[in-house]
């Protein structure tokens, strides 16, 4: 079973930006109801699409200069990073089904 890994500021680049398949990044905080509602949703897309995609979490009060870098103002803020660049972003705790729809349409 795979598992979202958690991003810091230092591995952001190397787990994010310079990875092969798009990433998922999940922007959250231990705070958030929302961002605790989406989590097992982004754990079981993280198994589904193994190999594919890979995914991610950023606690945004850990690591405020990601947040910044990405105008992060509301969470959860699920963003998809293909060749190093977003290419989409999905704002709130959505169902499972758009997630799905979405991560389709970004590989």
């Amino acid at each position: 079973m795979s598992k979202p890994i958690e991003i810091t500021e230092q591995s952001f680049k190397e787990q994010v930006l310079d990875s092969d398949i798009p990433v998922l990044v999940d922007f959250w905080a231990e705070w958030c109801g929302p961002c605790k509602m989406i989590a097992p949703v982004v754990e079981e897309l993280a198994t589904e699409f193994d190999g594919k995609m890979s995914f991610a979490k950023v606690d945004v009060d850990s690591n405020p200069a990601i947040s910044t870098n990405y105008a992060i103002r509301s969470i959860p803020t699920l963003m998809i990073f293909k060749n190093g660049e977003p290419v989409d972003q999905i704002v709130g705790a959505v169902g499972k089904n758009i997630l799905v729809e979405r991560i389709n349409k970004s590989l």
